[in-house]
């Protein structure tokens, strides 16, 4: 028991958050795909991507802006922020729900199902505010526990929710849409009586307050709706220059490599109250520190599974597709990807730690930079070499450049090498290690 005390802390409840999450969330798509019709199931997946994106946004406009100037601070600063963040987020909320609204008046489809989309859409983005703001502030402070049992609560609900009706017979697209609503709200209303949101502190709010919200989110969400673009470019054009098909035989390893996220966005959910706080505290070594730790232990890390994953790449891809791919590209592009495995956390760290040193705009170039290098890496090799392997290797070529540009831009501001990185991350991996097994060893001789 004490080795489990141990090893529950910060870091192993934001993997579980990080972990649990799509994977509840996978299960419930795959109920509501095999139990919904074809267009309900598309429905939903139509009314499911425009909500996502709508959330982007606004995510991607206060989630990395609120953490910065919450975590670290005082009392009487923290209030401010987070008062700040309610004002802010209801205005970016108000905005998309009048967009909503005049297209529920004047925009008439002639299919109930985009009319129901439209019709629920503003309802449900207004009362995912609370829990959005909450979830937020919980990450700030550090309480991934309640993180955890917040998202846990949130999408488990869910897909009890999708069981009974299952059960009962009544599952639809309304259905799923009115369900949805409900669990949303449930949670908004549980993060609000929980003192989870902090919604009392909008009396605290500041012109000041929301000014550097608003600065600082500018960039921010500039970043996210790349970084989005990013991910999909490829299978835009794919779909544009090749067979339909094609773009499942590349989408395939594509999502397969989202494993390897996993770790790296927990890894990036405990840094970010860390390195805010170092940077309130005006302490460069600190946050040198903490972005070499966080790196180089996911980098080195994630290199022997990168390593078995390139080695039985055949295997998992027949483990869990089936035979139907196997002659396909789809296992020789999924080992072009794991060529670049090692440089996710580099890049990733060197574009948060650009944000929270209050330099957003060069994470914002970076991730325009990559996209840039990934769209003309994509058509310029499709059209030498006609293969979906040039698609791949232009990965390669984008996660190079936003290492070199990131590398480039924090020198200007801190002091380290690439090298520092990997020799700090073999050490402290080495050194957590040796703890938790001197402590499991402690722990069976005083039993």
């Amino acid at each position: 028991m004490p080795f489990l005390k141990k090893i529950i802390n910060k870091h192993t409840l934001s993997l579980a958050t990080s972990a649990a999450m799509p994977l509840i969330g996978m299960l419930s798509l795959s109920l509501m795909a095999h139990n919904l019709s074809k267009a309900g199931f598309g429905n939903y997946i139509f009314f499911l991507i425009t909500f996502l994106l709508a959330d982007t946004f606004r995510t991607g406009f206060m989630q990395t802006s609120l953490i910065k100037y919450y975590a670290g601070a005082n009392k009487g600063k923290a209030m401010n922020m987070a008062g700040s963040a309610w004002y802010v987020g209801f205005i970016l909320t108000a905005i998309i729900i009048l967009i909503d609204l005049l297209l529920y008046l004047f925009y008439k489809n002639p299919s109930p199902d985009v009319e129901a989309t439209i019709k629920w859409f503003g309802i449900i983005y207004l009362c995912t505010l609370p829990s959005a703001i909450a979830s937020w502030i919980l990450q700030a402070e550090e309480r991934f526990d309640k993180l955890l049992l917040l998202q846990v609560v949130n999408q488990g609900g869910f897909l009890l929710m999708l069981v009974l009706l299952i059960f009962f017979k009544r599952i639809s697209f309304d259905t799923v849409i009115y369900s949805y609503f409900a669990i949303n709200f449930v949670i908004s209303l549980i993060t609000i009586f929980m003192g989870w949101a902090k919604i009392h502190t909008i009396k605290y709010k500041s012109r000041q307050g929301m000014s550097d919200l608003i600065h600082f989110g500018k960039y921010s969400v500039g970043t996210s709706i790349g970084a989005s673009l990013l991910r999909s470019s490829d299978t835009f054009i794919i779909k544009l220059m090749f067979r339909p098909e094609m773009v499942a035989i590349y989408y395939m390893p594509q999502r397969l490599l989202e494993i390897f996220e996993i770790p790296i966005r927990a890894g990036v959910s405990t840094a970010l109250p860390e390195l805010s706080a170092a940077v309130y505290r005006k302490n460069d070594e600190e946050v040198v520190a903490i972005m070499k730790r966080y790196a180089g232990m996911l980098t080195v890390m994630l290199l022997p599974v990168a390593i078995v994953s390139f080695i039985m790449g055949g295997f998992i891809f027949d483990l869990l597709f089936g035979h139907k791919y196997e002659g396909t590209e789809s296992v020789s592009i999924f080992r072009f990807f794991i060529c670049y495995v090692m440089l996710m956390p580099i890049d990733r760290f060197f574009g948060i730690t650009l944000d929270m040193i209050g330099k957003p705009r060069l994470n914002m170039i970076k991730v325009v930079i990559m996209l840039t290098v990934n769209v003309v890496g994509d058509f310029v090799g499709i059209l030498i070499f006609h293969s979906l392997y040039a698609v791949a290797v232009a990965s390669l070529f984008t996660f190079f450049s936003g290492v070199i540009f990131g590398y480039w831009a924090l020198k200007k501001h801190l002091n380290f090498t690439i090298r520092d990185i990997f020799s700090l991350g073999y050490s402290q991996l080495k050194d957590v290690i040796a703890h938790l097994l001197k402590k499991n060893k402690t722990d069976k001789v005083e039993v």
